[in-house]
């Protein structure tokens, strides 16, 4: 049974590492990631995952895997961070308060049956200083990610709680990816 990543995240493809699991091909989708007028971040992410899946073609031995991760300050949806200003901006809002990072999956199975799965965690961070900020932007680590941070770099330090799944936070719920592919037919050990 081959596998094909819809992704073109490092740390999607490190995460499927984790479940001994090595893609025969990945490709990167190219689909409108804009959210639509009045759409709720747990609707935006999983039509995300499943139009990711949906955009890459498969062939009939294939099992493919797509994902999507957002950041959500209440029915706000904080993208992939830009530039810094938007980073900066993103940081502030997450700042001192507790926000969700929602992560689906989409497996579409050999037989070209989809199924889809969510991981909501949620995270609190300490409320930053200002130059707790300039410094994080410098490092260039939050750049293009999900709310302006990544969670498995210096970000993690300044987490005070989170409730969830780890995995799910970094950009590929495990628990949930592993029962999909399981369901699907890939073998898994």
């Amino acid at each position: 049974m081959k596998l094909v990543l819809a992704s073109s995240s490092p740390r999607r493809l490190e995460l499927l590492g984790r479940l001994g699991v090595t893609p025969d091909r990945i490709i990167s989708p190219d689909i409108d990631e804009s959210p639509r007028k009045g759409e709720l971040p747990r609707d935006y992410v999983l039509r995300m995952a499943q139009e990711k899946a949906a955009a890459v073609e498969r062939a009939d031995d294939e099992i493919l895997v797509a994902g999507d991760t957002t950041v959500a300050v209440g029915r706000r949806i904080l993208g992939q961070a830009g530039d810094a200003a938007e980073q900066r901006k993103f940081l502030e809002l997450v700042s001192g308060r507790r926000h969700h990072v929602m992560s689906a999956v989409c497996v579409i199975a050999a037989d070209g049956k989809a199924r889809t799965k969510l991981s909501d965690s949620i995270v609190k961070f300490k409320r930053f200083e200002a130059s707790e900020i300039e410094a994080y932007i410098a490092t260039g680590e939050g750049q293009g990610k999900a709310g302006g941070y990544a969670i498995q770099g210096t970000a993690e330090a300044f987490v005070t709680w989170m409730s969830g799944s780890y995995s799910g936070i970094m950009g590929l719920p495990l628990y949930e990816t592993r029962n999909l592919l399981i369901s699907a037919g890939y073998p898994l050990g």
